[in-house]
């Protein structure tokens, strides 16, 4: 049996997947299987894993299904004792394994562990991720982890490690969510017990501005993850303080897509207090603007500056 069970769920990421597993396999802490789930790839994913040597490595292939299937196979499949995840274009640090191992080692009993990360907005442009909640260099149990979460996201599906045993008491990944199936997981951690967060940064998220990729279909899936919580964030402020951060942020998905009649259905459905003032504005805004507010903040990032509604 190995501590970590390294999980990568593949789908045509040719241009990617190499420099992902060679990270992996550059771990200072070396026990772990990789266990990698091919989605029905198309393109040469799948002879790029096979022609990296490592006993560490098992391919598993599948008919295309999505990444929450893929990802539960490849964890059902898996003798770790830790499960950790990462996708097929994102890049570990080699000290990530040993600061996760640091952080159960020190928080034995939470049920999440998370790593700091930098985001790559594109290839000259890397920036730090922004907390909203107070933290040194020891690694820490979050006191108010939904609160904590509402800029940018605290877990990611590369900087993160669960006990399998944990995953599978809450049900894994929710197979009908096409999107935001890592979301929904980290809500179900958030509502089981601790989080851990060791601050060290370890690994690369590659952003990409998924705006333009998205469709009626998976905002409908974007939805039904919000709605699935209805019940429980009556009772807990800070569930309801998150969600209506999400409900914010996919009330101008569906702007930016022309979609008014659902953008104002959700926006009817948020607690304007658990907003700040720059997401109250841009809430409100009619489509035309926010696509050329959308505009103007991709010409930015292309000259490396980054404006959020959190700044």
């Amino acid at each position: 049996m190995s501590y970590f069970s390294v999980i990568i769920p593949l789908f045509n990421k040719e241009k990617y997947v190499l420099k992902t597993i060679k990270s992996i396999l550059n771990q200072t802490f070396q026990d772990f299987e990789i266990i990698i789930v091919d989605d029905g790839s198309t393109d040469n994913s799948v002879n790029i894993i096979k022609s990296i040597k490592s006993e560490k490595i098992k391919l598993i292939k599948q008919v295309n299904q999505g990444a929450s299937v893929a990802r539960n196979n490849a964890i059902n499949a898996s003798n770790g004792t830790y499960i950790a995840t990462l996708d097929s274009d994102d890049e570990w640090q080699n000290n990530h394994l040993s600061e996760l191992k640091k952080c159960i080692t020190s928080f034995s009993k939470a049920v999440l562990f998370c790593t700091n990360y930098n985001i790559k907005r594109h290839n000259a442009f890397i920036t730090n991720t922004k907390f909203n909640f107070q933290f040194d260099q020891d690694c820490l149990i979050i006191d108010d982890f939904f609160k904590a979460n509402i800029i940018n996201f605290i877990p990611t599906s590369s900087s993160v490690a669960f006990k399998k045993e944990d995953f599978l008491k809450i049900n894994g990944y929710n197979t009908n969510l096409r999107t935001g199936q890592d979301i929904d997981l980290w809500i179900k951690f958030g509502l089981m017990g601790a989080i851990a967060f060791n601050p060290k940064t370890t690994m690369l998220y590659n952003y990409y501005d998924q705006t333009s990729l998205s469709n009626s279909n998976y905002n409908e899936d974007r939805y039904l993850l919000i709605s699935n919580y209805k019940l429980q964030e009556k009772d807990n402020a800070s569930l309801k303080l998150y969600l209506d951060i999400n409900r914010y942020a996919l009330a101008i998905r569906y702007k930016l897509l022309g979609q008014t009649k659902e953008a104002k259905k959700v926006i009817k459905e948020i607690d304007f207090s658990n907003l700040n003032f720059k997401q109250k504005i841009l809430a409100l805004l009619p489509a035309n603007i926010l696509v050329y507010l959308k505009k103007t903040q991709r010409f930015l990032i292309k000259k490396n500056i980054y404006l959020s509604a959190f700044k």
